[in-house]
């Protein structure tokens, strides 16, 4: 089957990809290189600091260790069982009580018996 001249093959075409994604790219580059420039000339004119725009290593710093504290809490206590049931079942005690649990308090069952040991 011949092809026609006007028509491209998928080889011609990834080419051309290839050669406006390298000038996307260099554009791009060029584009930043504007853009900070500009970014540094109005630091310099305004005297913005890095604690201005939410930068300061020393409140980065203390959110993120507060954080990480929060997050270890809440892992020790949602991560420990203090009830579970013969079906598998498991609760941390923490939250509102699952229906398996409030099943078998009805069912007879006291929070003693369910007790993890």
């Amino acid at each position: 089957m011949a092809r026609k001249s006007s028509q491209r093959t998928t080889q011609e075409i990834d080419a051309e990809i290839a050669r406006l994604q390298k000038e996307r790219d260099q554009l791009r580059e060029d584009e930043k290189a504007g853009v900070v420039g500009r970014m540094k000339e109005a630091i310099a004119y305004y005297g913005i600091t890095a604690a201005d725009l939410g930068l300061d290593a020393a409140k980065r710093k203390a959110r993120t260790s507060v954080a990480k504290a929060k997050d270890s809490k809440t892992q020790r206590a949602s991560g420990r069982i203090k009830y579970k049931d013969d079906a598998g079942h498991t609760w941390s005690g923490y939250g509102p009580k699952p229906k398996w649990f409030t099943e078998a308090l009805a069912s007879g069952k006291t929070e003693a018996d369910l007790r993890a040991a």
